[in-house]
């Protein structure tokens, strides 16, 4: 079979490789769709501290079970499910978390095995009917954008502002409507992504200059209840703490570059204004159960965001495509 696996730092090569084979609790799938997203642009440019290579990369992954010819999509994180965490219900941040594409091989091949592991902690969902592969290999980032804003609690009547217009901004921006915002600002320094993502999701505003004061103009001066940076950037940090309303809530859902993590911001803003501050990482497998039900339901629609299919051979240019923000969603079809 054909695989795409990572041999270091801008060294992904599409190849051959024997089929593999099940053992005692694992899953064979035949891979339908596997999605990519920036992670893995990152990966290719940079190489991961939780890869040791070669290793077949991707980790939004939807298939068939060989034998069975049931459709599903697997988890991407693998919390384990016994520690200390993990027993109070915190699996998001479980620290012998594993996953997909990283510790074992992943999505960006014909077919691959689904590790015991994930099974024993309910990571393989059943595909509902009329959700097709493509759609349902995003539920794992939309799992994560679920994460994301129950931590910050975003709700009924809120002025949002998603920092980000990438695929992870998109459904930030769906996910708010269906959790009832009244608003939806979207931001982003690419104004031709920007202008691509708005004509899919349709945000109450699409803005490219001065956030901020925007922002600030848009809601007669009160703010955002909630700000989501979805950008790996320092600086959408510092602008998301400038445009929060009294008591709102303030999602670090990008994380920054290691090499440049600190930013500066105004603790005094915080303290005197209530602010809520929070982070988010990942998600876990029952965020990817409720994205697939929101996917099946028509509340949270994915299939539009999916701009690009490529198959197996042209990975490459799927992640070129990312890489260059000239793309919302790219799904590989091995």
């Amino acid at each position: 079979m054909k695989v795409a696996r990572f041999h270091a730092p801008g060294d992904i090569r599409v190849e051959d490789a024997p089929e593999p084979e099940a053992g005692p609790g694992e899953l064979k799938i035949r891979v339908r769709n596997c999605s990519t997203c920036g992670t893995d642009a990152k990966i290719f440019k940079f190489g991961h501290h939780h890869i040791r290579p070669p290793r077949v990369m991707g980790h939004e992954i939807a298939g068939e079970v060989v034998g069975t010819g049931e459709r599903v999509q697997v988890i991407a994180a693998i919390p384990c499910g016994t520690c200390a965490e993990c027993a109070r219900g915190r699996l998001t941040v479980c620290p012998n978390q594993e996953s997909m594409g990283y510790h074992f091989d992943g999505g960006f091949a014909e077919y691959m095995i689904v590790p015991a592991k994930v099974l024993a902690v309910n990571g393989v969902n059943t595909i509902p009917g009329g959700v097709s592969f493509a759609e349902a290999s995003v539920a794992e980032p939309l799992a994560c954008v679920l994460n994301g804003q129950a931590l910050a609690r975003v709700g009924k009547g809120d002025d949002v502002v998603v920092m980000g217009a990438g695929p992870i901004g998109c459904l930030h921006v769906r996910l708010a409507r269906a959790r009832g915002a009244a608003r939806v600002f979207l931001v982003d320094v690419n104004a031709e992504r920007l202008a691509m993502a708005a004509d899919l999701v349709h945000p109450d505003a699409a803005i490219d200059t001065d956030p901020v004061e925007t922002v600030l103009k848009l809601t007669g001066g009160r703010g955002a209840d909630v700000v989501i940076t979805a950008a790996a950037a320092g600086a959408a940090q510092e602008q998301a703490v400038l445009m929060a309303a009294r008591q709102a809530r303030i999602s670090f859902f990008g994380g920054l570059p290691k090499d440049d993590p600190f930013i500066r911001l105004d603790s005094n803003l915080v303290h005197y204004r209530e602010l809520t501050i929070v982070g988010a990482n990942g998600s876990s497998p029952a965020h990817n159960a409720e994205a697939l039900r929101l996917i099946a339901e028509g509340a949270v629609p994915v299939a539009d965001l999916i701009t690009h299919r490529l198959p197996l051979s042209q990975v490459l240019d799927g992640i070129d495509l990312v890489s260059r923000g000239a793309a919302i969603k790219v799904t590989i079809e091995p």
